[in-house]
């Protein structure tokens, strides 16, 4: 299917043997960068749609007392209602839901481990606040309004949520800006490689000449040779690709990070990947081709 008669023998030219491998770990490379940046990205967009306007509300005991636990209990129990009501009262709150003892504890299992630790601990009342990102107040206003309710934390998740998904897109320019430096260095292989070319076959391109063929022609030959090339070392480099996320995939399907959902790319991603030897194989027939014809048009 890619063999074709050349009247240049190029097969033969040592300087274009190590082609094919060198775009495969290109591709390699540039197929692992890509895959990370198309992960982070989704990684971050699921950041921002899920704690975009949302805070928590904490009841902490007052410990420093040495009041009975159940009264300090039935004391975080009143101020528990008591920011329930005012937070429910707010205009452009859309919930203020309470978060049971056995859930703030399903919550602290996986840092503290089972045992009489988290039994132990004198644990605060968790409120899960949202409000609307348009109209909703922010967290001076909701710090105001739970003013006169003693033990009252407010965490804005928007203020580290903004830094962490700055971070992720920085990430993400970054795994894109080394695609980019890939593909430049592919090019300037390519150059490479095809001037070596010439030089080795100067003499048969010039008989070509002198028996009436066009620059486009002796062109062809180059492109096709570095096409089919650039095609077999990028289904070499995309299948190693592959095979390194699929055995990442399997190792870190095994670790639980609350706080950084898996890395997982979805089938779009995957066929936005398969496509890239396509890409690679374009790329050498076109940066050929446009070598070899300024070359010749020099020599002329």
């Amino acid at each position: 299917m890619f063999r074709r008669p050349l009247d240049l023998p190029l097969d033969q030219d040592g300087s274009s043997k190590f082609l094919p491998w060198i775009i495969a770990l290109m591709v390699y490379l540039a197929a692992l960068s890509l895959a990370v940046a198309m992960a982070i990205g989704a990684v971050a967009g699921r950041w921002d749609q899920g704690l975009s306007g949302t805070m928590t509300v904490q009841i902490v005991p007052d410990i420093s007392t040495n009041e009975p636990d159940q009264k300090r209990q039935a004391e975080t129990t009143r101020a528990l209602e008591r920011a329930l009501t005012l937070l429910r009262d707010t205009p452009g709150v859309i919930s203020a839901e309470p978060l049971s003892v056995e859930d703030t504890y399903s919550l602290l299992t996986p840092w503290l481990g089972e045992g009489s630790l988290v039994d132990d601990l004198e644990i605060p009342r968790l409120i899960d606040l949202r409000v609307d990102p348009e109209t909703g107040p922010d967290l001076d206003t909701v710090k105001r309004r739970l003013k006169g309710v003693s033990g009252v934390l407010v965490d804005d998740h928007g203020l580290w949520l903004e830094r962490l998904v700055k971070l992720a897109h920085s990430v993400e320019v970054i795994a894109l800006a080394i695609v980019l430096c890939i593909a430049v260095a592919a090019v300037a292989t390519v150059v490479f490689t095809t001037r070596s070319g010439m030089a080795v076959h100067h003499g048969t391109i010039e008989v070509l000449h002198l028996i009436g063929a066009q620059d486009v022609y002796i062109a062809r030959q180059f492109q096709f040779y570095a096409m089919v090339r650039g095609l077999h070392g990028g289904l070499v480099g995309l299948g190693l690709a592959a095979l390194t996320l699929v055995v990442l995939g399997t190792l870190a399907g095994g670790i639980d990070l609350p706080l950084f959902p898996a890395l997982a790319l979805t089938p779009w991603q995957w066929v936005g990947l398969a496509a890239m030897p396509v890409a690679s194989s374009a790329i050498t027939m076109m940066t050929a081709r446009i070598t070899v014809l300024r070359s010749l048009a020099k020599m002329l």
